[in-house]
């Protein structure tokens, strides 16, 4: 019963590898990423340990991001440090204090966390741009079924279309 047990938490875990690993490297998610010198660098260095949900999310000073990208360093990820410096630099500009979520390409969690919406009017979002293309404008935002209007009048200033 005892290996049973050690060997079902073993398949687990591998799978749990295997999964994190498969979402770590996608393309899709690093071709979303924001235009920028960085953009490739950023994509091969960050994303193949982790999804861009990880760091989109998050707003961050130029000093703040620089001790993430040397933890990240730190735990294993491959950098020069003149690619650091430019990592950093990118991170700073398109996800630091004030940077704007660009509503067309941002993962479910950078809608939720940065805009303040639920799960589920973040994910109307993403499954709107999904089926029917870019959103060209806050109006057209404020027209997606289950988008609280007062919500993303709140975040209007924080939003990039």
């Amino acid at each position: 019963m005892k290996l049973a047990s050690r060997q079902m938490r073993l398949i687990a875990l591998a799978l749990t590898l295997l999964a994190l690993t498969a979402y770590g490297s996608d393309p899709e998610d690093a071709a979303a990423l924001p235009d920028g010198e960085a953009k490739a660098l950023v994509g091969k260095v960050c994303i193949d340990c982790h999804g861009s949900g990880n760091f989109r999310r998050a707003r961050l000073t130029a000093d703040e991001w620089g001790d993430s990208v040397a933890d990240m360093v730190d735990r294993g990820a491959k950098a020069s440090p003149a690619e650091i410096d430019t990592i950093v630099a990118y991170l700073a500009k398109n996800f630091g204090r004030g940077a704007p979520v660009r509503i067309n390409t941002a993962p479910l969690v950078e809608i939720k966390v940065v805009l303040g919406f639920s799960v589920d009017e973040s994910q109307a979002e993403v499954n709107y741009r999904t089926k029917n293309g870019a959103i060209k404008s806050y109006e057209e935002l404020l027209k997606i079924p289950g988008v609280d209007a007062a919500k993303a009048e709140a975040s209007r200033s924080k939003m990039a279309f």
